[in-house]
């Protein structure tokens, strides 16, 4: 069965290259960041590994977990560590998971549960491998991307996301169309018009069912 939005993530013993790991040990009450690869050495994963590791401050800041996901294993991932730091001038700190019999990729529905590593395997034989989660601190599934080989992703959007939702689950609002941090939040449908003023304060009514109001700063 696929994970869906909201599902509690398996709590799989995995090996990284910083040793083994539970994956709800390693959440724990954090938000955590998970990305996947199907193959090391090979160019735009490379360039994604890197655009994570120039972001470490962006995720201490919100106070986020990172591990990566690929297939091949532990010795590859060290090595490959070093491709990923002379390309982006940035150490991937972060822990990488060495899926090598594909337990993860299958138990978060990147492969169907037939799939093996055949010998001469290329990146195509899991090109499924092109995902990236967002886990809440109740070790639930919030946000989910899946990308092709050919499209590097955009971090960027990954901590836009991020902050909407982490903006959402404090505030109990949700964000608009393009939303980024200090922008006005949308009310939710479920509060009256007394209970939004009495929480958030003066707002805005675009529609019945669509009012906005700005954040105070903390």
């Amino acid at each position: 069965m696929a994970l869906r939005i909201n599902d509690t993530i398996p709590d799989l013993t995995v090996e990284t290259d910083h040793g083994p790991i539970s994956l709800h040990d390693f959440v724990g009450d954090k938000w955590t960041i998970l990305f996947s690869h199907p193959k090391d050495f090979t160019p735009v994963c490379t360039t994604e590994f890197g655009a994570v590791a120039q972001l470490a401050d962006e995720w201490a800041k919100r106070d986020t977990n990172v591990l990566g996901i690929s297939v091949d294993g532990v010795e590859d991932h060290k090595k490959w560590k070093k491709d990923i730091e002379t390309a982006s001038g940035a150490n991937p700190g972060f822990p990488i998971v060495a899926d090598t019999d594909l337990a993860l990729s299958k138990a978060f529905d990147m492969l169907p549960a037939e799939a093996y590593l055949p010998d001469g395997r290329t990146p195509n034989d899991t090109a499924t491998v092109r995902a990236v989660f967002i886990v809440g601190p109740d070790k639930k599934l919030k946000l989910s991307m899946v990308y092709p080989m050919n499209v590097g992703r955009n971090f960027a959007e990954v901590l836009r996301a991020l902050d909407g939702l982490q903006t959402a689950a404090k505030n109990g609002v949700a964000t608009p169309a393009n939303w980024n941090v200090g922008d006005d939040v949308i009310i939710p449908a479920t509060l009256s018009d007394a209970d939004a003023k009495a929480k958030f304060g003066e707002f805005t009514t675009v529609l019945p069912y669509l009012r906005k109001t700005a954040l105070k700063a903390d």
